[in-house]
């Protein structure tokens, strides 16, 4: 099968990965990365995998799928254009159809259900319910990353580690209010701070907390396009409305948020108004596993119960039973407005 792994922006990379790995376990694939030259001009994977920055060398490539964890995709590359999804989050724009795609493969039971009624309602999309590739990842590195916890926790001489990892959205992000309360923690706490960007974050605001961590000695700023390594070594993730927090949630990990503009009903952690309440939320989490514990279980249980290395595994199958049974569409059809937007954002090739 001749795959595309559409990487448009820098997160997409740790998601399309256990693709490329379980191809090449199979064998037989041919995968071609398109990455977005604008926006990832250091590739970090561009001794290791075949990648192109040009939309025209993958069409020519004429893959048979695309995989593709955004939300827009040229119509007019041929393959079956597949929905991977870049996060859990359940932001306003979650179950927008916007007809781009010929399939959506689920991360669980959640997502699977409001994905069907949309499927009944457009008529021109598939459903499969999969997981999400980033946790096949999670299953092979479980304990890598103990040693590096270690490391960090007797360097700083702490016991604990706070992963501060907010969303870059302007109407959800907490960013402007967190610098005094993540400084006041990190002084009288038995912890460390891990402040870990969003990509997409205002360059003005990283600064800050760039600073911020210059200035305190047990924070510590992360440059790293995967935020998952620092999942797994975290203790507690502080965060807002970001798609990361159910990574944590899954990883069966306390969360706090500011201010989350997740509905009340589904709220699965400790959610703070002010920044000022972030000890006695952190020390509420810490010390209640039982309540979140539950709450924690239903997550796992319906929006990603597939920890068991084999997403990847069934995203490729799934592409190939779309195949035999629709046959490798060679285009999209699309209304004239999403054309228009598909050729705005990626150009028109030959």
């Amino acid at each position: 099968m001749k795959i595309c792994l559409f990487c448009e922006n820098q997160y997409a990379i740790g998601i399309l990965m256990p693709l490329q790995e379980e191809a090449d376990r199979e064998g037989g694939n041919d995968v071609l990365w398109y990455v977005h030259e604008k926006k990832i001009p250091d590739f970090p994977l561009k001794d290791s995998v075949r990648y192109t920055n040009s939309i025209q060398e993958i069409k020519d490539f004429h893959p048979d799928a695309i995989f593709v964890p955004g939300n827009i995709v040229p119509y007019y590359l041929s393959g079956v254009k597949i929905e991977i999804f870049h996060g859990y989050a359940e932001k306003r724009d979650q179950f927008v159809i916007r007809r781009y795609f010929d399939t959506y493969f689920t991360q669980g039971p959640f997502y699977t259900s409001r994905f069907k009624e949309l499927a009944k309602k457009y008529k021109d999309f598939e459903v499969l319910e999969t997981g999400w590739t980033r946790q096949d990842w999670v299953f092979q590195n479980l304990h890598s990353y103990d040693d590096k916890r270690n490391e960090l926790l007797k360097q700083y001489g702490k016991s604990k580690i706070l992963l501060y990892a907010p969303t870059f959205s302007k109407s959800m992000t907490s960013l402007p209010f967190m610098q005094d309360a993540l400084r006041r923690f990190a002084k009288e706490e038995d912890a460390i701070v891990l402040i870990k960007l969003h990509p997409l974050t205002q360059k003005e605001q990283a600064d800050e907390y760039r600073k911020l961590a210059d200035e305190i000695n047990n924070i510590v700023f992360i440059d790293d396009y995967s935020v998952t390594p620092y999942v797994l070594m975290s203790d507690c993730m502080l965060s807002d409305t970001s798609s990361t927090i159910y990574e944590e949630l899954l990883m069966n990990k306390p969360v706090i948020t500011l201010r989350t503009t997740v509905e009340p009903h589904k709220i699965y952690w400790r959610d703070m108004q002010e920044p000022d309440e972030l000890q006695t939320a952190y020390h509420d989490v810490m010390a209640n596993e039982g309540k979140y514990t539950e709450l924690r279980r239903e997550v796992i249980n319906n929006y990603d119960p597939y920890l068991d290395g084999k997403v990847a595994h069934r995203m490729l199958e799934g592409a190939r039973d779309y195949i035999k049974r629709h046959g490798v569409p060679e285009k999209r059809k699309l209304n004239l407005w999403r054309k228009y937007t598909s050729i705005k954002t990626f150009g028109w090739p030959k």
